[in-house]
């Protein structure tokens, strides 16, 4: 018994030993075999297409109104939604300081005057006092030489008061003008047409440069709505060949579906260090009204490039946290090419990096495909 069990036991493990190199040889030849992976073309294009950027629509100019002089609001024309016209009466201060000063100032702008006709009238009767002496004096003996110097000295020195009152008579102008146009001030009239967006004030308030807390707010905010503008913060990498006067496609949500126009009219020619972005500015005719100030807008911006680049599938490009590339098929092995990404446009992305047009590389790229392993292309 104890030989049949052993004779059992020595033919089941030569079996066994037996078939082992079978197994791994299968397995061996599987693991060797090339993987088949889907490959695409690389593709050489000039680029012409959009890129949907964001955008502010602002109002073409927007103000703060403040009074220029310390008054009590006597009358508000305007509230908020008001349209206005410019110079167009919107408010008016009654202020009885300036009234006072501007009596005190045409008072002595007439004594002033007064004074200068005075000054006038002592100078041709004095000059003519000279004159007559300066005549008598012709005839030896008849005038004293001392007398003659007198009356010299003192038509120059009427002269010189007629400048000095003349000089303030201009003063005096002056400075009733000055008051006068202060007193204009009481008067606030719109900048331009516009719309008021706030008003914060109301008749009987103190307001102005001199009333304290009322002073820091503005009387109302005027912003005009016939003309826009659309600014858009547009990226470093697509800035460059921008052009004044192109017309660009924008939309608002407040118009799903519609589209507008506008030409880009002002470039900041200059990248925002904290943004990396370039400020542009289109220019829109809003005659009817139908954006408001302050919308968010979609641009269609356009990306041109004036010589053709690489493009190839988005699913062929990958990373592996530490670098981003396309796995190239070249005589059945497969080669990690990094790449810098650009633009996606038609489903497809552009790409830069050491490769050619009509490079063949896999279609969905995956780091499990190891640099240098064997693959089999397969044309998608």
């Amino acid at each position: 018994m104890n030989r049949l069990l052993c004779g059992l036991l020595a033919a089941g493990f030569v079996s066994g030993c037996g078939n082992a190199p079978t197994q791994n040889s299968a397995s061996s030849a599987a693991s060797n075999a090339p993987q088949t992976v889907n490959v695409v073309k690389v593709e050489s294009r000039t680029l012409n297409t959009t890129l949907a950027l964001p955008a502010q629509v602002t109002p073409y100019e927007s103000v703060d109104v403040y009074p220029k002089v310390t008054g009590f609001l006597e009358k508000i024309t305007v509230d908020r939604g008001s349209r206005v016209h410019a110079g167009e009466l919107i408010a008016q201060l009654s202020a009885p300081e300036l009234r006072a000063q501007r009596s005190q100032a045409d008072a002595a702008l007439q004594n002033a005057e007064a004074q200068h006709s005075a000054a006038e009238a002592k100078f041709a009767a004095d000059s003519a006092t000279f004159q007559h002496l300066a005549a008598a004096a012709k005839t030896p003996g008849v005038v004293a030489g001392n007398d003659l110097q007198v009356a010299e000295k003192t038509a120059a020195a009427d002269n010189a008061q007629v400048e000095a009152a003349a000089k303030a008579v201009q003063a005096a102008r002056d400075n009733l003008r000055g008051v006068s146009e202060m007193e204009s001030y009481l008067e606030i009239r719109a900048p331009f047409d516009g719309v008021v967006t706030l008003r914060n004030l109301h008749p009987g308030a103190l307001t102005g440069p001199a009333s304290g807390a009322a002073g820091t707010q503005p009387i109302v905010h005027i912003e005009s709505v016939n003309r826009l503008r659309v600014t858009v913060p547009v990226p470093e990498a697509y800035a460059a060949g921008v052009r004044a006067r192109q017309e660009v496609s924008f939309s608002v949500p407040a118009y799903p579906g519609k589209t507008f126009r506008a030409p880009i009219e002002r470039i900041a020619q200059a990248i925002n260090q904290n943004t990396r972005t370039m400020q542009v500015e289109l220019d829109f005719k809003n005659a009817s009204g139908e954006i408001t100030p302050g919308a968010f807008a979609t641009v269609d911006w356009p990306i041109q490039r004036s010589y053709p680049t690489l493009f190839v599938p988005a699913t062929a490009i990958t990373t592996d946290l530490q670098r981003t590339f396309v796995i190239r098929v070249r005589d059945g092995k497969a080669e990690w090419v990094d790449v810098t990404n650009g633009v996606t446009a038609n489903g497809k992305t552009e790409v830069f990096g050491a490769l050619q047009a009509g490079d063949t590389v896999v279609a969905n790229a995956t780091d499990s495909i190891r640099p240098d392993s064997a693959v089999s292309a397969k044309e998608k």
